[in-house]
């Protein structure tokens, strides 16, 4: 044992670190918190560096880029252009076309959340909370409930422009699916030019555009209908409420979030209903402006008018527009009293 004593106090004095070191960090000094915080944030840095650069060049300086040349009467092919000022927003205010545009977006914005969003509520409680009453459930959805939300949903697995397209072939006054099936019934009276006639265009965007986006509604209130506990609605069931009572006063106070959200969208989306009329009406916004919406104005003032400037100043008045209406929205549907499960 004495022998072996030599021997380990050499091995112990190697292993020691030394005098005024942890034995951590690089060469045995002591790293700072603030050096190992600035370490921390380098390196984080680093891997967004990247990243907010292109969102720099093609997100924000756009929108910067979008503001400059609305003051500017820029063709938008050449390079030679004035500073005018606030002169296109001007224009803007006196424009008879663009606030028939805007008008429309403006009807859009109030009829189609509505339509959209009380069609999705409907459709999704009736899948679940519809059913006839089964044997140890007292709420039960919908048969083949599951087949009903894929159907609702197809639209959304199609380009919007393969569904403008195919709707532009049912509206079709001469051997259109709508007009055949009228006549096939007996009212061939009714028979119409739906969108050649300037009373009815717009409506027709405004079928097409439920068409295309109830289903998605669908699919998402009955996800957010389905974790709701059961027990809610056994109780709500067992004090004699109704299924229309169960609605108004459990299932929609419950889905707040999700259907502020979903009119949010459907409120962006009726600012914007570009493709449904450009490739839907008569000479995109026809006829005689019925159915003209501000993207579409701005699109053709844009590339077929040659004046980009003014267009800019359109899409600045659309994003101011949009903003509002985002912040508002989000602001109404706020409450204090937030019910939770």
């Amino acid at each position: 044992m004495a022998s072996d004593s030599p021997a380990v106090a050499e091995a112990t004095k190697e292993a020691a670190p030394p005098p005024g070191g942890s034995g951590g960090g690089r060469g045995g000094r002591r790293v700072s918190p603030h050096h190992r915080t600035y370490l921390k944030y380098r390196f984080i840095a680093g891997f967004l560096a990247v990243p907010l650069v292109l969102y720099g060049v093609l997100v924000v300086s756009p929108f910067f880029q979008t503001f400059y040349y609305s003051l500017t009467d820029w063709t938008g092919l050449s390079s030679d252009f004035a500073f005018v000022g606030l002169d296109n927003f001007g224009r803007l205010m006196e424009d008879e076309i663009f606030r028939k545009a805007l008008w429309h977006n403006v009807l859009l914005l109030l009829v189609l959340p509505v339509i959209t969003l009380g069609l999705g509520l409907f459709f999704a409680f009736m899948l679940n909370v519809g059913g006839r009453h089964r044997r140890g459930e007292a709420v039960a959805g919908v048969r083949g409930s599951r087949f009903y939300k894929i159907v609702y949903f197809f639209p959304q697995a199609l380009s919007i422009a393969i569904v403008v397209v195919l709707w532009k072939y049912i509206f079709n006054p001469a051997g259109g699916l709508l007009n055949g099936i009228l006549s096939a019934v007996g009212l061939g009276e009714w028979q119409q030019s739906w969108l050649g006639d300037p009373r009815l265009a717009f409506w027709c965007v405004v079928v097409v555009m439920v068409w295309a986006n109830v289903g998605f509604y669908v699919v998402l209130f009955s996800a957010a209908m389905g974790s709701i506990p059961r027990e809610i609605y056994e109780a709500t069931l067992l004090d004699g409420a109704g299924r229309t009572t169960t609605f108004f006063r459990v299932t929609l106070p419950l889905m707040r979030d999700t259907v502020q959200t979903g009119w949010v969208y459907m409120g962006i989306m009726a600012l914007d209903a570009f493709a449904v009329v450009h490739i839907l009406t008569v000479n995109a916004g026809g006829p005689a402006y019925s159915t003209i919406v501000a993207p579409v104005y701005l699109y053709n003032k844009a590339f077929q008018d040659g004046q980009a400037g003014y267009a800019t100043a359109v899409a600045v008045a659309l994003l101011i527009v949009t903003m509002v209406f985002s912040v508002a929205a989000m602001a109404f549907g706020r409450s204090k009293d937030r019910i939770e499960f």
